[in-house]
């Protein structure tokens, strides 16, 4: 069925024939961008004019005061009763008693 391949036999090779370098068109890629920057420095001078104006404020405190003096007064109060007879006294004669003594 299969051919059975007898190891001591080896195949036959030839020499081979090399032909002569062909050139292919070119493949051409698409264009990298390379960025080169130049750097140019420039100054520009600003200008921020200040102006302060000193403010001198003067505040007075008005303080108020009150002194006191202290006086004292004396209050004498007298009463007459017309009461009658010893013997026969009149009832609204007896004094009442009253608060703070008037």
């Amino acid at each position: 069925m299969f051919r059975r391949r007898h190891s001591h036999m080896r195949p036959i090779c030839c020499p081979p024939h090399v032909m002569p370098t062909q050139v292919a068109p070119a493949q051409i890629s698409p264009t990298q961008e390379v960025v080169r920057t130049n750097i140019f420095n420039t100054i520009v001078p600003h200008i921020h004019p200040v102006h302060t104006t000193t403010v001198n404020r003067h505040v007075f405190h008005h303080r108020h005061y009150y002194p006191q003096t202290y006086s004292q007064v004396n209050e004498y109060y007298q009463t007459s009763r017309q009461c009658g007879d010893p013997r026969n006294p009149n009832p609204n004669c007896f004094p009442i008693p009253r608060r703070f003594g008037f």
